[in-house]
């Protein structure tokens, strides 16, 4: 992994995000950020956006280098319903919760349409070409232009930067990561000035979702914010553990602000 640091630093571009669970959040719709991630390509200049969950709100408390990252980005969208949720208790409401599974359809739907070049990198051996010829099934058109699957913790210097002029000299305008939180968030932020790609987004296992491998939640089950204990269900050796850590720190989260709150109401002065 590259030990480029994070810098420059720069204010979050976001007008008034809404804060929830200690996260800048955009309050964007799907459509709006499918739209904001046009813009970020019709600009032209290095980039990143993340889709923060539960577990990542969890990781930048732990992590301040993290704090630095989100700086960085260029917008942040909701991927869990808690942070929406959190957001009800602030005077500027997260609209939906953007589902990284779901925008990485949309992403290249749009991409489609509009002919931007799509670049895929992470995931297992084979996972990443699955996932793409399922979404070019998905959105006819789509001009996949690289894959890479990076042993990136055996990479030395050199083939990591090899590996990093490779996706630049095929001039994608939207890299989709499948790597695990935070290394990936980490990864982009160090790099994404030599990467050189307007649109840069890491969506986890959303690409094992894409090619199959992993089953999805019925919509339902979704809507109602309920998808983590699908989740659960199915992979309980691998999430199990996860998610105890994630509603542990959801409920001291909550239970401090409650706390918080309680006190500075009781030392305003009453009329």
């Amino acid at each position: 992994m590259s030990t480029a640091v994070v810098h420059p630093l720069k204010a979050h571009p976001v007008p008034n995000p809404t804060w929830a669970l200690g996260l800048p959040l955009a309050p964007l719709t799907m459509r709006e950020t499918l739209d904001a991630v046009n813009r970020l390509i019709a600009r032209g200049e290095p980039s990143f956006l993340i889709t923060a969950n539960l577990n990542y709100a969890m990781l930048t408390e732990r992590d301040p280098e993290l704090q630095a990252v989100n700086r960085k980005a260029a917008f942040i969208v909701a991927d869990g319903m808690p942070l929406v949720w959190a957001s009800r208790g602030t005077d500027r409401r997260l609209p939906e919760r953007v589902a990284g599974s779901d925008l990485l359809f949309e992403l290249a739907r749009a991409a489609a349409q509009r002919g931007h070049r799509v670049f895929l990198i992470g995931g297992r051996d084979g996972v990443a070409d699955a996932a793409a010829a399922r979404l070019k099934a998905h959105a006819p058109g789509l001009n996949v232009v690289g894959i890479e699957v990076p042993p990136f913790h055996k990479q030395t210097p050199e083939q990591e930067a090899a590996m990093i002029a490779r996706i630049r000299n095929a001039k994608p305008d939207i890299l989709i990561g499948a790597f695990s939180q935070p290394f990936g968030e980490k990864w982009l932020a160090a790099n994404v000035e030599r990467l050189g790609v307007p649109a840069c987004v890491q969506l986890g296992a959303s690409l094992d979702l894409a090619a199959g491998l992993v089953r999805r939640s019925p919509r339902w089950v979704a809507r109602l914010g309920l998808e983590w204990g699908f989740r659960m269900a199915v992979e309980p050796r691998r999430l199990g553990r996860r998610y105890l850590r994630n509603l542990t720190f959801l409920a001291r989260y909550l239970l401090s602000h409650l706390s918080t709150n309680r006190n500075h109401d009781r030392s305003a002065p009453h009329s």
